[in-house]
């Protein structure tokens, strides 16, 4: 028994010198690393459009309102449009039924002396006074004097945002191609006139691996009689109005079938219209037959976005204005990409002060009487 308290003894000895080291030298584990995490209570956060909190039941109001900014300071802008959210479309100017002639800014969206109604909607025609389509719709043509630089981005009307886009980035002088398959198409069309932009239809036509690459309903077919394509090209001319012309959606085996296409630029010069070839198809005998047909006619040298990169796309671009020095205009085509429109905006910028013009795709057609 006395050896048992010997030893309880001893222990807590051992544990009093012990506590009396850890005192004055120190924590022996204070070199070791240690995580602490302080917790507060969260403050909630006001966001923008968020409506006041109301106080408690029985407290004093409190101004609620956001501080005025500090002198000097301008107060913030929201966006238009937040993000993630499609744009709104633009005010429907055009009528069902036009009566007189309708503007966007100072630009002619639509004529009555300009259309031929028809059950599927208001068709271009030649006015009484032989004013066509192409030049009452045509865009403004900058002076000339140097050599000149024609651009049709393609693809619009398909996305509103991608529209959008092109719409906010785009200098007036390029010329936007709108697929005659969106509801909203004229919206747009008439939005693109306000701001300056040429307009033309791409309308769908035949490549050689249809229907594994289909351009949509109404594509105009290689070997079909000359009256289903009549229809199909009509309907495709009636989707809106203010537009110079029409450059083909796909169409390689269409483009290469001289017997399918002569009706089609036929029709189109007792029409008033331009035809742009927009260079995609390799055998395209599109000049041939404009010349035949006597249709104003004009063909993309460049497609500038065969790859969807910046630097592929400069190197076009640089292209574009190699051939428009050798000969005095050229004509280019992309489409609605985000890189496109990204890249084309700073290319435009510099353009002039490299000593060229950009202009509408009208300004470059060839007209064969």
């Amino acid at each position: 028994m006395r050896g048992l308290t010997l030893a309880y003894g001893g222990l807590i000895g051992l544990l009093i010198v012990l506590g009396f080291a850890i005192a004055v030298l120190g924590n022996p584990k204070a070199g070791y690393p240690v995580a602490q995490l302080a917790i507060a209570p969260a403050r909630p956060q006001r966001l923008a459009h968020a409506a006041p909190a109301q106080p408690p039941p029985g407290s004093p109001v409190q101004n609620t309102q956001a501080p005025p900014p500090e002198p000097g300071q301008a107060p913030p802008v929201q966006p238009a449009t937040a993000p993630g959210a499609e744009p709104s479309l633009p005010a429907n100017i055009v009528p069902a039924t036009v009566a007189k002639p309708v503007f966007a800014g100072r630009s002619l969206v639509a004529d009555p002396a300009l259309i031929e109604a028809t059950s599927d909607g208001p068709l271009p025609r030649i006015a009484d006074n032989g004013r066509a389509p192409m030049d009452a719709y045509a865009a403004m043509t900058p002076p000339a004097g140097k050599p000149k630089i024609a651009l049709v981005i393609a693809g619009l009307g398909f996305s509103a945002r991608d529209t959008s886009a092109a719409l906010a980035q785009l200098p007036a002088s390029v010329t936007f191609a709108f697929a005659p398959y969106s509801n909203d198409a004229q919206r747009w069309v008439a939005e693109a006139r306000r701001l300056g932009h040429e307009v033309l239809v791409e309308v769908p036509m035949e490549p050689y691996d249809f229907p594994e690459s289909d351009p949509g309903p109404h594509t105009l077919r290689a070997g079909t009689d000359e009256e289903a394509n009549t229809q199909r090209l009509v309907w495709a001319l009636t989707r809106f109005t203010g537009y110079t012309g029409i450059t083909n959606l796909l169409g390689s085996r269409f483009m290469a079938d001289q017997d399918s296409l002569s009706p089609v630029m036929t029709f189109l010069t007792r029409r008033g219209l331009l035809f742009y070839d927009n260079g995609s198809v390799s055998k395209s005998l599109a000049p041939q037959v404009a010349r035949r047909t006597g249709t104003a006619f004009a063909q993309s040298n460049v497609t500038i976005d065969r790859i969807q990169t910046a630097m592929e796309i400069d190197r076009r671009l640089s292209e574009l204005e190699t051939r428009a020095r050798t000969s005095g205009a050229a004509g280019g085509t992309g489409f609605v990409y985000p890189v496109t429109l990204e890249r084309v905006s700073l290319w435009a910028q510099g353009l002039s002060g490299r000593g060229f013009v950009l202009v509408p795709a009208s300004a470059i057609v060839t007209r064969s009487n």
